[in-house]
Formats: structure tokens, C-alpha cells, sequence
């Protein structure tokens, strides 16, 4: 398999997010309705944040294992640096995101100047909280195409088209984790930014797929997941804030059926062999 066949195949893995995302455009009044979407996908989440964390402790277990005292420390440093950066990384850009006035068009009154602009500042905060998810899955899908490039590398190639299939069906779920907490808040995104959060949350399995063919590096792949679970972390709370203020028990069953998702797509990768 030549280097851009490979890149090829991480490009289509990462492409299938979009599959997820198009849900942004469906349409919605029902506010239990908007508040199951928006537990679902803190659901999503909250299985992608253990699955992350467990395949990036991974390597430092092995590590301690074996004795490699230095490999220990310099992992760990790695792992405790990206989940730091990654979890207040994106309360600090959040913070400058929030500064940001917000513009109500249009002739008002004072009264429904007020309830317009409340309104706005809801859409624009679950547009934020979007983008937010979409960024730390595409910190996690930069390690999936580190390992899809890494097997193809080392001419495993049956394992890079089952991780290639497996992880194009989980990032079909993962769009509907980027475009949950828009339902919530009745948020109908344009096509252009389904599109940048596509680009996103799926672009990196190429950008991954493509260094992985060429170095193997297990600091780097700790790195990005550790930057994701900490991204992640942050959201899963904004989620959870926001299932409270609608509805605490339509939000846990929410998170239970994503959280079952998540759980059955990563059982399909299990019972694949990879």
C-alpha cells in the first residue's frame, strides 16, 4: 500500500463524522426532545473520555512494567501536561469566546429586545460548546490516524483497513456529540459551519494518518490523547450544567443511550480483533 493510499483511507475514516453532523439541520421545538439530544451527546462523551484515557495510560503502564523509570517520568510528564492544557486550554479560550458582543438585527423594543438577545447569547454559547467538542475530538481522531498510519507502515495492513472501518463507524457517532448541545438550544448551524466542524473534528484522522506513515512515536500519540481527554473533560461539564437547568432525568437517559452507543461501536472494533 503506497503512503497516499493509506492517507486515502484515513481521509474516509475521518469523513464519516459529517454522517453525525448532518443532525445539526434537523429541526426541532419539543424540549424533551432537545434535552435527550443534549444528554446523548455528553453520553458520547463521557465513554470517549475512558476510552481515550485508557488507551493513553496505556503506554506508561507498560513502561512501569518493564522498569523504564525515564521513559515512566517522560511519559507521564507528557500525559499530566496535555490533559493540563487541554482541560484549561479551552476554559481560557471559552473566557475570550464569551467576550465576544453578540448582535441582534432588527427594530426591538426594550421587552423583546431583552428576550431576543437571551436567546442569541443561548445559540451562540451551544455554538461555542460545538466547536468546543469538535476540537477535542479532533485532538482524539489525530490518534486514531496516528495508528491507522503507524499499522500501515509496519505492513499490517489488515489491521489499518479494520482500523479504518472500525473508526469510520465511531466518528459517525461522534458528529452527533459536536451538534447535541445546538438541538438544546433550538441553534440551527449553516452549512458552513457543519462544514468547519467537520474539518475539525474529522480533518485530523488525515493529518494523523499521514504523519503516522512516515514516524512512530509513542510520545506523540500520549500527547494528543491526553489533550483530547482533557478537552473533553471540560465539555462533559458544560453538558451536564446544561441537562441540569432543563431536565436532570431526560439528561440521564440521554447520557445512558450515548453512552450505550459509544460502548457498542467500540465492542464492533473488540470483536474485529483490533
Amino acid at each position: 500500500m503506497t503512503t497516499w493510499q493509506t492517507v486515502l483511507l484515513g481521509a474516509v475514516a475521518g469523513l464519516t463524522i459529517f454522517l453525525g453532523l448532518l443532525m445539526g439541520r434537523v429541526r426541532t421545538k419539543a424540549r424533551p426532545t432537545k434535552t435527550f439530544l443534549n444528554g446523548f451527546s455528553a453520553g458520547i462523551l463521557v465513554f470517549l473520555f475512558f476510552d481515550i484515557l485508557q488507551n493513553a495510560t496505556a503506554p506508561l503502564e507498560r513502561a512501569v512494567r518493564a522498569s523504564h523509570w525515564g521513559r515512566v517520568t517522560g511519559l507521564s510528564a507528557v500525559y499530566a501536561a496535555g490533559i493540563g492544557i487541554g482541560l484549561l486550554g479551552l476554559l481560557y479560550v471559552s473566557r475570550l469566546w464569551r467576550q465576544r458582543p453578540a448582535a441582534v438585527k432588527g427594530s426591538l423594543g426594550p421587552g423583546a429586545m431583552a428576550v431576543a438577545e437571551a436567546h442569541t447569547t443561548l445559540q451562540q454559547e451551544a455554538m461555542r460548546v460545538g466547536m468546543s467538542i469538535a476540537a477535542g475530538i479532533g485532538l482524539h481522531n489525530f490518534s486514531e490516524g496516528l495508528a491507522i498510519g503507524q499499522a500501515a507502515h509496519s505492513s499490517r495492513l489488515s489491521l489499518a483497513y479494520l482500523l479504518v472501518i472500525g473508526f469510520g463507524l465511531h466518528n459517525a457517532t461522534e458528529g452527533f456529540g459536536i451538534v447535541g448541545p445546538l438541538a438544546a438550544a433550538d441553534a440551527h448551524p449553516s452549512w458552513g459551519w457543519l462544514l468547519a466542524a467537520g474539518a475539525i473534528g474529522g480533518g485530523p484522522t488525515f493529518l494523523g494518518t499521514l504523519l503516522g506513515t512516515s514516524i512512530t512515536s509513542t510520545y506523540v500519540f500520549v500527547a494528543f490523547l491526553a489533550l483530547a481527554a482533557g478537552a473533553i473533560l471540560y465539555v462533559v461539564g458544560e453538558l451536564f450544567a446544561a441537562g441540569r437547568r432543563l431536565s436532570w432525568e431526560i439528561s440521564l437517559w440521554g447520557i445512558l443511550a450515548g453512552f450505550a452507543l459509544g460502548l457498542a461501536t467500540d465492542m464492533i472494533l473488540v470483536g474485529a480483533g483490533v
